[in-house]
C-alpha cells in the first residue's frame, strides 16, 4: 500500500545554475509538470494579448494580407457612387426605349411616375384613381379658400404662437430701466412729453381707469392669451369696452400716480398669466 502510495506521489524537479568552476551554487529552482504548464499557458495568453492590441489599436494592422486600408476604403465608396449613376443611366435608358417603343406601336406613353412606382413594386395609378386624388384634392382647395376668403379674424380663429406674432412698438422711446423677472418684471420706457402709447396688437380693453398709485392706467386682452398693461399716462383716450387695433393710439405718455418718477411709459406684457420680457417680441 505504501509503494502504491509513493508511485502516485508529485515528481518535482529542480533547475540550477552552479559555477564551472568553483561548484557553488548560484541559483536554483524547483518545479514540477504542473508548473511549467501554467507558466507557459500563462506566457502564451500574454503573448496573444500583446499581438492583438499591437493588431487592433496600431497601424501594424494594415500590413495583414486583406486587411483593407484607407485606399481600400475610398475606392469602395467611388465604386459604389460609380454604381449607382449607371444604374440611373439605365433607368433613363430604359424608359427612353419603352416609350420609343409604345410611340412606334401607336401606345400611349409611359409618364416617369409610372415607372418609379413600377421599380419601387407599386401597382400604377389607374384613372379612376387619379379622378378621386383630383376631387379631393379639390375639395380641400374649396375648404382653405372659405376659410381666408374674407379677413383672418373671419371663421375660425387661428391663433398663433406669441413668437410668431407681429407686435407694434407701444412708444419710440430709451428703455430706462429693462425687465427683471424677480424684481422688476415689466419695462419703463422714457419719451419726450405728450408722445403718443399705442396698441402692440389688435384687441379690447378690458380696464382704463385711474389709481392713485398708477395713475391713468389702460390694460388690453388679445388673442392667444396676452394682456399688455400701459400705466402712468397723462391721459387716456380709450374706455373700458372698446375695440382696438394694432398701432391705434390709446394713451398720452405722462408721469401720473404716486410711483412714477417723471414721464416714462410702465408697459407690461402677460402670456397665459405669466409676466414676459417684451424686448424679446417687440423693437423700442
Amino acid at each position: 500500500m505504501s509503494k502504491d502510495k509513493k508511485g502516485r506521489a508529485t515528481i518535482n524537479y529542480r533547475l540550477t545554475l552552479v559555477d564551472d568552476d568553483t561548484h557553488d551554487k548560484l541559483w536554483s529552482r524547483k518545479f514540477s509538470k504542473l508548473n511549467v504548464l501554467i507558466a507557459a499557458i500563462t506566457c502564451l495568453v500574454v503573448l496573444l494579448t500583446l499581438i492583438w492590441c499591437l493588431v487592433a489599436f496600431t497601424p501594424l494592422r494594415t500590413f495583414i494580407p486583406g486587411y483593407p486600408d484607407a485606399k481600400t476604403k475610398y475606392d469602395a465608396i467611388q465604386n459604389a457612387i460609380r454604381i449607382d449613376s449607371l444604374e440611373n443611366v439605365i433607368t433613363k435608358w430604359e424608359f427612353y426605349s419603352e416609350n420609343l417603343r409604345r410611340v412606334v406601336e401607336g401606345e400611349e406613353p409611359l409618364k416617369i411616375d409610372s415607372l418609379m412606382e413600377a421599380r419601387k413594386g407599386q401597382k400604377e395609378i389607374t384613372e379612376k384613381d387619379r379622378a378621386a386624388l383630383a376631387m379631393k384634392d379639390s375639395l380641400l382647395r374649396k375648404e382653405v379658400a372659405a376659410e381666408d376668403r374674407f379677413s383672418i379674424t373671419s371663421g375660425r380663429p387661428q391663433t398663433l404662437p406669441i413668437e410668431g406674432m407681429h407686435f407694434f412698438t407701444p412708444l419710440k422711446g430709451v428703455v430706462s430701466q429693462g425687465y427683471d423677472k424677480a424684481l422688476h418684471p415689466y419695462l419703463d420706457v422714457t419719451a419726450p412729453n405728450n408722445s403718443v402709447v399705442m396698441s402692440v396688437l389688435d384687441g379690447t380693453v378690458i380696464s382704463a381707469g385711474w389709481t392713485d398709485e398708477e395713475g391713468y392706467t389702460i390694460r388690453i386682452q388679445h388673442d392667444g392669451d396676452i394682456i399688455s398693461v400701459y400705466k402712468h399716462n397723462q391721459k387716456l383716450m380709450k374706455k373700458t369696452g372698446d375695440k382696438v387695433s394694432a398701432g391705434t393710439p390709446i394713451a398720452i405718455v405722462g408721469g401720473t400716480g404716486s410711483t412714477a418718477d417723471g414721464d416714462h411709459l410702465h408697459f407690461e406684457l402677460w402670456h397665459k398669466g405669466e409676466a414676459v420680457d417684451p424686448t424679446k417680441y417687440i423693437s423700442f
